[in-house]
């Protein structure tokens, strides 16, 4: 039986999550909503409540969100993406491989959305212009924008999430995740090169096709880089960014949070640049840093009353003390349901959870971290509403006149996803079976 005490903040907390899951309201409304509810049943105090509140994660995500926007201004992204759309040539095969792949490393460094914004418009007026059907070209950039995103700490917010309340650092996340998501990234590129080799055969046969594909990437050209380059704001917004993952990567021996680094690299590019504040400060989503501060508090409140411990040891613990069996439901539990419900709130529910777990089993070298973060990263690709890149690229392409339905999205990115998860099951088998 659930202990009586703990009834009303799981009563509140779940409340919530079927308001984010249903999309009732806005998710950052529904998550303080259940703060106040918390406040006023005096479940927890205002000065317990701040305490909950992971301020080495909001710091990282608005700082990340200032360098980021800054970034967007220079238009280095659009730069970039124009110059991989004339790589391609019009080669419908190309333009998979290279803006994949060019997605997937920049999500490492970048969020995700901000990425999957500048890639998405250019890939779809080049697959249209060439009388392809872009849907397929669209998912793609979504999936892989997940994938690439694991790669780092900063890549994705339940890699943030872990970092801050862990303490792993930047080369931790790098070293163990880079490798899989580097694998499972060319494992989509080979699965959608081979089921839907019929979309991607060259165009190459027809004189017409070609002249009509150079007419379209010079009037990409022209749309897109119609504005000049300051090139020596440019420079200093991509040495800033540098600085900070410098930071990042030094972080062992500096001994400086990624959040202050962030917060502090964002405040010296905003001197440099004399960029308006105000500006700026439409490019942070105070959306989402309040929906996080939310959910701190609720699962704070959950932690409190003896709630996780609850779950962690009558649901977690009944699975037995084997490591590779704890390790592999971790990593598939989190996948399966973050496909299905916002990985945020999930991740900061399991935190506390895997905690519990470890004091009970002990598994070296972090590897249930790793297969929590792989589970909620990766599993955001199994449906259209796993992650936010999905419905950001799903609304860009409807915009157009393309529509992506839940179907079509999933039917395209689940067999991905499994396979990326089956590959991270070997990954971490062998991970852990090295490591004990």
């Amino acid at each position: 039986m659930i202990p009586e005490e703990v009834f009303l903040p799981v009563v509140i907390f779940m409340l919530v999550y079927l308001a984010i899951t249903f999309d009732l309201t806005h998710k950052a409304v529904a998550a303080l909503l259940g703060v106040a509810a918390l406040l006023i049943a005096n479940v927890v105090t205002e000065h317990q409540a701040v305490g909950y509140v992971d301020f080495e994660t909001i710091l990282l995500l608005m700082g990340m969100m200032i360098i980021v926007g800054v970034l967007r201004k220079s238009g280095v992204f659009t730069l970039i993406a124009v110059r991989i759309a004339g790589m391609t040539q019009g080669d419908p095969l190309k333009i998979l491989i290279l803006f994949s792949l060019v997605t997937g490393i920049a999500s490492a460094f970048l969020d995700n959305v901000t990425t999957v914004l500048i890639m998405v418009p250019i890939v779809i007026e080049l697959t249209v212009g060439m009388g392809l059907d872009p849907r397929l070209y669209v998912i793609s950039q979504a999936v892989v924008s997940n994938l690439g995103g694991t790669a780092t700490l900063i890549g994705d917010p339940p890699n943030i999430i872990i970092g801050s309340k862990t303490g792993l650092t930047f080369n931790q996340f790098a070293v163990h995740l880079s490798p899989i998501a580097a694998i499972s990234m060319l494992a989509m590129i080979l699965y959608y090169g081979l089921v839907y080799r019929e979309k991607f055969k060259p165009i190459n046969t027809s004189l017409l096709k070609l002249f009509s594909v150079q007419f379209l990437l010079e009037k990409i050209r022209f749309d897109f880089l119609s504005l000049d380059i300051d090139r020596p704001f440019l420079m200093k917004a991509l040495g800033c960014l540098a600085a900070a993952i410098g930071l990042f990567v030094l972080q062992t021996v500096t001994k400086i949070t990624p959040g202050i680094v962030a917060m502090t690299v964002a405040m010296i590019l905003l001197v440099m640049t004399r960029v308006r504040i105000e500006d700026m400060l439409h490019e942070v989503e105070w959306g989402t840093l309040l929906f996080f501060a939310g959910l701190f508090i609720l699962v704070g409140s959950l932690e409190a009353h003896g709630a996780i411990r609850w779950v962690a040891e009558n649901i977690f613990l009944k699975i037995g003390h084997n490591p590779y069996v704890i390790t592999l439901t971790v990593l598939w539990v989190s996948g399966i349901v973050s496909g299905f419900l916002d990985n945020i709130p999930f991740t900061i529910t399991m935190i506390p959870i895997v905690q519990v777990i470890l004091r009970h089993t002990p598994i070296p070298h972090h590897i249930l971290w790793w297969a929590l973060s792989l589970g909620a990263c990766f599993g955001g690709n199994l449906t259209l509403i796993g992650a936010s890149a999905n419905i950001v690229s799903a609304d860009m392409a409807k915009r157009q006149g393309y529509e992506i339905s839940f179907f079509e999205f999933f039917k395209a990115s689940g067999a991905v996803t499994l396979i990326s998860l089956m590959l991270c099951s070997v990954y971490l088998t062998i991970f852990l079976w090295a490591s004990l």
